[in-house]
């Protein structure tokens, strides 16, 4: 299948452009009642087969009363009846304001937390339904890139540990022996000089640590990276930077992006189509021609 031309948005020197692309995959979601998920009606375009599909993934959080006899109360519906799919080599931006589910989802396809329902397809397979060896071999192609550089990265570890510690989970992407250049080939592939191997993260700026982060989500040679609004902290003239690499390495290894911020000019910037979260439910899909410029949703239109 071919790649999305998306990625020839970006310079690859220079910072995020103007320019905006032919696309013409349009997706319009009706509003969904409490009880529906969304339902996206999505123009006929030749993409293949969906890398990871989402359908109506539900998280809810507890509410209890009580100290020694706790009972629930209630429940926060952080993620109620999301759906999309996700193809090979595009970015799928999600936007959104803080709390309306972004980052709960993003938890949930890394399995960090556990769906209260719904599932989540990767290659045909329901990844919320696996445990153990079955689950350690869908992570594997499943990364992540976190949005703190300063927290994500532990200080007492050089950032040849840091990069190289999944190889102690997964030892067959690279024997022991082949660990310390495999790093290094990592380092310089996200724009570092493999001599910093043995420094600390304290040692680099809120981009290089960003940089490293990378680094360690491409370690696994995953398929998909999702990324929990990866620039968020860093100053907006690195932010370009790193976006532009982040385009870079998806067209150098055909990677597929769900890329999160509420950055809205960001998203626009870097994806293929753009899905708008409100409320813990995906009020409207689609290009970002139609999402920028005709929006159909009251929430998207404000």
């Amino acid at each position: 299948m071919a790649e999305p031309t998306k990625a020839s948005k970006l310079s690859k020197t220079d910072g995020p452009t103007d320019a905006t692309p032919n696309v013409s995959d349009v997706e319009t979601v009706e509003a969904a009642t409490e009880t529906e998920a969304v339902a996206a009606i999505e123009a006929p375009v030749e993409r293949g087969e969906p890398i990871l599909q989402v359908r109506n993934l539900v998280k809810h959080f507890p509410l209890t009363q009580g100290i020694l006899f706790k009972r629930q109360i209630g429940a926060v519906k952080a993620v109620d009846g999301v759906s999309f799919d996700l193809y090979q080599g595009e970015t799928l931006g999600i936007v959104g304001e803080s709390g309306c589910g972004k980052s709960t989802v993003a938890k949930l396809l890394m399995t960090l937390e556990r769906a209260t329902a719904g599932e989540v397809f990767y290659k045909g397979q329901d990844i919320t339904k696996l445990s153990g060896r079955a689950l350690k071999a869908v992570r594997r192609n499943i990364q992540m890139v976190f949005q703190d550089p300063y927290t994500s990265l532990n200080p007492r570890m050089t950032v040849g540990d840091i990069i190289g510690e999944p190889f102690e989970i997964h030892p067959e992407v690279a024997p022991k022996g082949s660990r310390r250049q495999k790093v290094q080939d990592l380092l310089d592939v996200v724009g570092l000089n493999p001599e910093y191997i043995n420094r600390y993260p304290h040692q680099f700026s809120g981009g290089q640590r960003q940089r490293i982060g990378i680094a360690r989500g491409l370690a696994l040679n995953p398929e998909i990276i999702i990324c929990d609004e990866p620039v968020s902290a860093l100053d907006v003239s690195v932010q370009a930077q790193v976006i532009n690499l982040m385009a870079k390495l998806q067209d150098e290894f055909n990677l597929s992006y769900l890329f999160i911020a509420h950055d809205l000019s960001i998203v626009r910037h870097i994806s293929d189509r753009v899905g708008v979260m409100y409320l813990g439910k995906m009020a409207e899909i689609g290009s970002d021609e139609q999402i920028y410029e005709h929006p159909t949703h009251p929430y998207t239109q404000a």
